[in-house]
C-alpha cells in the first residue's frame, strides 16, 4: 500500500469501499497501471504529486492491472496508462495515456477539483481582448528581452490573432528548457492546425465534399481544424467526434490525436469536458 497522503492501492476486495463508496465524499482519480508502463512512470509520479499538493480535494486509487485484472476488465482498460475520475459513485470522465501536469490540472478543474490554497484565491480582473494582450506582451518582451517566460505568452496571444509565422519563429527561438512547458505544448499544437490548413480547400469545399461522402475523413478533419482556428470549438470537436466514430484507426489514430491536441488549445473547460467524456465513451 501508498505511504503518500491521500494515495491508495485499490483491490477487488477493497474497491466498492474506498472508490465507489468514498466517492459520494470525495472525488477519486483511479489510475490504471502496470510496472512494465513506461508512460505509467512519467505519470504516475505527477499524480502522486497533485494528490500531496491537493490535500485530499481528490484521492488517488491506484490500479495495477496485472495484479487486479478484474477491476481492468470491469473497466474494459484496454491500454495503460488510463485514468477515469469518479464522483458520487459514478465514472463520470477519463482519458487514455500520459497528459502533463497542466493538462492534469485543468482536466482536474474542469470538475471543480482545485488545490485548498486555491479554493478561497480572489477573482481576477477579466482578460484582455487578443489584440491587446499583444500589444501589452510586447510591451512587457521590450522592456525585459531576456525573461523567456514572457516570449512564450507573446506565442500564445499572436496565435490568438493568427500571427501563426512570428509566434512559430518566436517559439522555435526560445531555450530547451521550455520546450515541455504546457504554454509551449498548447502552442505547439496550435501550430499544427495551421499548418494543417495550408493549400487546404475552401470551407465551402470540405463541407460539400462531407456532404457527398460522409466517410470523407479527409475533408471532415480540415473542416475541424478549419472551425478550430477560426474559433468555432464546439464544430471542431463534432467533426473530430464524428471522424472517431467512423473509423478511430484512420491515418494511426488523427481523430483521436485532433481531440487530444484541440483540447490542449480550447480554454472553455467545460466544454473541453463534455467531449473528454464523449471520447472516451467511445474508447472504452
Amino acid at each position: 500500500m501508498s505511504e503518500l497522503p491521500h494515495v491508495f492501492d485499490a483491490t477487488t476486495e477493497t474497491f466498492e469501499a474506498d472508490v465507489l463508496r468514498k466517492s459520494l465524499e470525495v472525488p477519486v482519480l483511479v489510475d490504471f497501471w502496470a510496472t512494465w508502463c513506461g508512460p505509467c512512470k512519467t505519470l504516475g509520479p505527477i499524480l502522486e504529486k497533485l494528490a500531496g499538493e491537493y490535500n485530499g480535494a481528490f484521492l488517488l486509487a491506484k490500479v495495477d492491472v496485472d495484479k487486479e485484472q478484474q477491476i481492468a476488465a470491469a473497466f474494459q482498460i484496454r491500454s495503460v496508462p488510463t485514468v477515469f475520475l469518479v464522483k458520487d459513485g459514478q465514472l463520470v470522465d477519463g482519458f487514455p495515456g500520459a497528459l502533463p501536469e497542466g493538462q492534469l490540472r485543468e482536466f482536474l478543474a474542469s470538475h471543480g477539483v482545485l488545490p485548498a490554497e486555491a479554493a478561497d484565491a480572489p477573482v481576477v480582473d477579466a482578460p484582455l481582448d487578443p489584440q491587446a494582450q499583444v500589444a501589452a506582451l510586447r510591451e512587457a518582451v521590450a522592456a525585459d528581452p531576456d525573461k523567456d517566460e514572457l516570449k512564450l505568452d507573446l506565442v500564445l496571444a499572436l496565435l490568438k490573432t493568427g500571427e501563426a509565422t512570428e509566434a512559430e519563429r518566436l517559439l522555435d527561438a526560445l531555450p530547451a528548457n521550455l520546450a515541455t512547458d504546457d504554454r509551449a505544448i498548447r502552442a505547439r499544437a496550435r501550430l499544427g492546425f495551421a499548418a494543417a490548413l495550408k493549400d487546404a480547400p475552401s470551407v465551402d469545399a470540405l463541407r460539400a465534399a462531407v456532404t457527398a461522402n460522409a466517410d470523407d475523413l479527409r475533408a471532415r478533419h480540415l473542416l475541424g481544424v478549419r472551425a478550430l482556428v477560426e474559433g468555432d470549438s464546439e464544430a471542431a470537436l463534432e467533426q473530430f467526434l464524428e471522424m472517431l466514430k467512423r473509423d478511430r484507426a484512420y491515418e494511426e489514430g488523427l481523430a483521436r490525436k485532433s481531440l487530444i491536441d484541440a483540447f490542449r488549445v480550447i480554454e472553455d473547460e467545460v466544454l473541453v469536458s463534455q467531449y473528454r467524456r464523449k471520447m472516451s465513451s467511445l474508447l472504452f
